[in-house]
């Protein structure tokens, strides 16, 4: 199974759809994928979950209800995922979790990223939208480290990837990456 998770309006939806050839249904505004939509691609279950943080128009306690319905699903079957595709905003990522930082908070992307490390879930940071970023490489370095690793992106290519899911870019690395990262966590697995 290969979970595809994120923050409302990333580009999860369009990815998927990118990658596997297969209708997602997506729009513009955030929150249209409400619950876990499953498809099948190469052999594997594709799980498109719905967006996690803000959501324009969603009440509160909907927009927590959905991510305690999330951080379930990935807990219930964290043993029948070989891979997550944690997909961010390469362009307002940063902003948005320094705005976090500024407020003490854990931004809810670096959270999602430590909660599937700690479940031990292979993990690769599809960073959307290459297109609108300025320094490609500046940007991944300092995500890297709000995300808590040491090193720069050349020691982290296996798990921060820049793509455009709009324009179809860089999406042959990410399927070798998903391909890659796949194949490793079934041999640890003994599978």
């Amino acid at each position: 199974m290969i979970v595809f998770v994120g923050r409302s309006n990333v580009g999860k939806s369009t990815l998927i759809f990118r990658l596997t050839g297969k209708y997602v249904k997506r729009g513009k505004r955030p929150g249209v994928t409400r619950k876990p939509i499953e498809l099948g691609w190469r052999g594997k279950t594709i799980v498109d979950m719905p967006g996690f943080g803000f959501m324009s128009g969603v009440p509160k306690h909907v927009q927590e209800k959905i991510k305690t319905e999330i951080v379930r699903f990935i807990e219930n079957n964290a043993d029948k995922i070989d891979l997550a595709v944690l997909v961010i905003d390469g362009k307002s990522a940063l902003e948005i979790i320094e705005r976090w930082e500024k407020r003490g908070e854990i931004p809810i992307d670096v959270e999602f990223f430590q909660f599937l490390q700690e479940l031990e879930i292979p993990t690769i940071v599809a960073v959307n939208k290459m297109d609108k970023m300025k320094n490609i490489r500046a940007t991944i370095n300092k995500l890297i480290e709000k995300f808590g690793l040491s090193g720069s992106w050349d020691d982290h290519k296996d798990t921060f990837i820049p793509i455009s899911a709009k324009f179809g870019t860089n999406l042959e690395e990410l399927r070798k990456l998903i391909e890659e990262k796949i194949k490793r966590s079934q041999e640890q697995r003994g599978l």
